[in-house]
């Protein structure tokens, strides 16, 4: 083989390797991780603003295609961007991973270097070196074990190499930020892996009754279905807490965690921002409904009856409902409820009113007695699976950890006995000010001690 067949083996082993340090650079560039930071934080907020798992209904009526938002983003967009469920997204998990993947190529590349360098101690030989320091002086005279003393006091650790002697402090301030970029890529890793595993669910269960999750809206890519779950939930009892003057203060549902043969293996009652957390699984109380009424006609059995809710143009919610008063079913009143408080309408088969009736109060209405036994509440839960959620909180563990390791400062001073005279220089990365006045602090009280050896040693000579 001849040489220059040699050097062209060698280029094609080596080319490989150099493309991938050039990937590396371009990965470790600050510049595209700003980039992508803005992008994760702007597409954050537009899932914060836009409505997440909700139906096609839903976003076809607030997001209509004329006019559009901003004149171009309408349900359609929103659908074929997955604007509707951005964190779940292919691309929102891309920058993600693309994103943790700068922050690692930087730790290895930058971080870790930087901090090795950092832990190398190194002496100045030559008087000259301390010219090029930011703080530098020199002392005359030949003693440095004062100064020693003094650094000690104040936390450096001294290294000695005949006449030079290096000091430093706040080694840990190397390793802050260190830490930040783990924190993050836990954060990240924690996030996505939430992403892929979890699963977001909604359910109105009427109370009194037990459920299996099943009405899924997001579901990750690995996630476990809810259905293998070997538990149910049972809504023991749903109740409403109205302020005095009528309006929904907080609502509750007391529920019990249960197994296939019914044993209860956790309770809790929850509201509004106190969830039930079982297995993994988290239940948050965001919804309530009137399920169904109870009505007895003259001394028949009591028997249930379902309550739909009716489409209103005010605000205000009202569910209604169709009794009949006729065996036949060729009579009947219709019954309207907008709470849970008990005071319900009842109008005829004209649609006209002809009374409000309270549970328990008999009305007699088409020749019979009827009695609403009680209205029946429905809980709305949203229930949520994020395996990623204890990755994260370590990740904002760390990370505020990390940013208090950042804030020390790393400071470096070097000494050089020479020429009858101590040379004395120091640098820090950061609170030059403190740096400064530590730095003056020190060669005082190094004068100081000088002062009364050098009168003792004038009157020893005369």
């Amino acid at each position: 083989m001849t040489l220059t067949e040699s050097s062209q083996s060698l280029d094609e082993l080596l080319k490989p390797r150099r493309l991938f340090r050039r990937l590396i650079a371009v990965i470790a560039d600050l510049r595209l991780a700003i980039i992508l930071l803005l992008s994760i934080a702007l597409f954050s907020i537009s899932g914060t603003v836009i409505e997440q798992g909700e139906s096609v209904a839903f976003y076809q009526q607030n997001y209509p295609e004329d006019p559009a938002l901003f004149g171009f983003l309408s349900w359609k967009w929103i659908l074929i961007l997955g604007l509707n469920h951005v964190y779940s997204t292919w691309w929102f998990l891309s920058l993600l991973v693309l994103f943790g993947s700068s922050l690692i190529a930087c730790t290895f590349t930058r971080q870790l270097p930087a901090l090795k360098v950092a832990q190398r101690w190194k002496f100045y030989q030559e008087p000259r070196q301390f010219q090029k320091l930011s703080l530098s002086t020199e002392l005359k005279t030949e003693s440095s074990s004062s100064l020693i003393a003094q650094l000690e006091k104040k936390g450096y650790k001294i290294y000695q190499e005949n006449q030079a002697i290096y000091a430093r402090k706040g080694i840990i301030g190397k390793i802050g930020p260190i830490v930040v970029h783990v924190a993050i890529i836990v954060i990240l890793a924690g996030s996505i892996w939430g992403a892929l595993s979890g699963f977001l669910a909604q359910e109105m269960v009427p109370s009194g009754a037990t459920f299996g999750i099943k009405n899924i809206i997001e579901k990750g890519l690995v996630a476990a279905s809810p259905l293998t779950k070997n538990w149910l939930v049972k809504v023991n009892r749903f109740w409403i807490d109205y302020t005095p003057d009528g309006k929904v203060d907080q609502f509750y549902s007391d529920l019990s965690v249960v197994d296939k043969e019914g044993a209860e293996l956790d309770h809790k009652i929850i509201h509004v921002n106190k969830p039930l957390r079982y297995d993994g699984v988290t239940f948050y109380q965001t919804d309530w409904g009137i399920a169904g009424v109870a009505v007895q006609i003259n001394n028949s059995p009591v028997f249930l009856l379902p309550m739909a809710q009716l489409s209103s143009k005010g605000s205000s919610r009202i569910w209604g409902t169709w009794i009949p008063t006729k065996p036949d079913l060729s009579e009947g009143v219709s019954l309207l409820a907008k709470d849970l408080q008990g005071t319900m309408l009842v109008y005829d088969k004209e649609g006209n009113l002809t009374s409000a009736v309270r549970p328990g109060i008999p009305l007699e209405i088409n020749g019979v007695t009827l009695k609403v036994k009680d209205l029946i509440g429905s809980t709305g839960l949203q229930i949520k699976s994020d395996p990623g959620i204890p990755f994260v909180y370590t990740g904002f563990a760390l990370l505020m950890l990390g940013v208090m390791m950042s804030y020390v400062s790393h400071s470096q001073i070097w000494i050089l006995q020479a020429n009858e005279c101590l040379y004395i220089g120091g640098k820090t990365n950061r609170a030059q000010v403190s740096f400064e006045r530590e730095f003056l602090q020190i060669i005082e009280e190094i004068n100081e001690a000088q002062t009364p050896t050098l009168s003792v040693a004038n009157e020893i000579k005369n």
